[in-house]
């Protein structure tokens, strides 16, 4: 069935029946959050409180929910783990996931709904559509000699291959049994861009010029810095199978095999 999130009649007769359900669906592109600036309040927090609204009405139990590291703005703990106080919100994406996450919270104190709120890191791997990989493969597409980067190049990021998600997601609901579980997702290891930009044109053969543009963010809300302490997910027994490196292979070949996926915009 198909619908809009902020159409809750629609909603709650696509959840009926429903006893848990996995809150994916969001505007996750960080980099042009200020050009629309009430965007990720809608698609993001308003719509996760619509979904929170048809579970109370349905009685669906349980909410698996996409939130992010990004919640941690520019933290002063490396690796961050759940418990780290939180500094000023540096994009309004990371604040609206910081809402919806509050609002999971106060509807599993109010109405007895079970919260599984998973911080994670970037994702990778197939049916990817946006984000450093996209934008790099598209540019060498169009001209391989000559790479754009933006900020230096040394930005500090972690990956998470997407079956590894799954599988992470899927344990996690299977054995929790709080009321709500907050959880960092991601791997035990981190890249430079540039590392992951010697990854994907070894896999596609080239050897571009790299342009920066300069600084240490590559946007505004650009987190120079991102590595999330995942030892509580590990305590279920889940551990990513494939390294940063590899998701990034794959997701490269996924693209080259589905070139139109380069003409998709947000």
């Amino acid at each position: 069935m198909e619908g809009d999130l902020l159409d809750l009649n629609r909603l709650t007769e696509a959840m009926d029946g429903s006893e848990c359900v996995f809150h994916l669906a969001a505007n996750a592109d960080v980099r042009f959050g200020t050009e629309h600036p009430t965007k990720d309040l809608h698609q993001n927090t308003i719509a996760t409180v619509n979904v929170l609204e048809a579970m109370r009405v349905t009685g669906a139990g349980r909410i698996a929910f996409a939130s992010t590291g990004s919640v941690y703005g520019e933290a002063a703990v490396i690796p961050t783990p759940e418990a780290c106080p939180f500094p000023i919100q540096t994009s309004l994406y990371a604040a609206s996931k910081l809402g919806a996450e509050a609002f999971i919270q106060a509807y599993a104190e109010g109405f007895g709904i079970q919260g599984f709120i998973f911080r994670f890191v970037s994702i990778l791997g197939e049916r990817y559509t946006h984000g450093h990989i996209v934008d790099f493969c598209k540019q060498l597409r169009a001209h391989p000699d000559v790479l754009h980067v933006l900020g230096n190049g040394r930005q500090r990021k972690s990956y998470l291959y997407v079956q590894d998600c799954i599988d992470a997601l899927l344990t996690v609901i299977q054995n929790g049994t709080a009321k709500v579980h907050v959880l960092n997702l991601g791997t035990d290891e981190y890249c430079e861009v540039n590392d992951s930009i010697g990854w994907i044109c070894e896999e596609l053969g080239v050897n571009p010029e790299r342009k920066y543009s300069g600084g240490e963010r590559g946007w505004i809300g650009d987190n120079p810095f991102i590595f999330l302490d995942c030892s509580a997910v590990r305590e279920f027994g889940w551990r990513p199978k494939l390294s940063i490196r590899e998701g990034v292979i794959r997701t490269v070949r996924y693209l080259r095999d589905n070139s139109d996926v380069l003409e998709y915009r947000m």
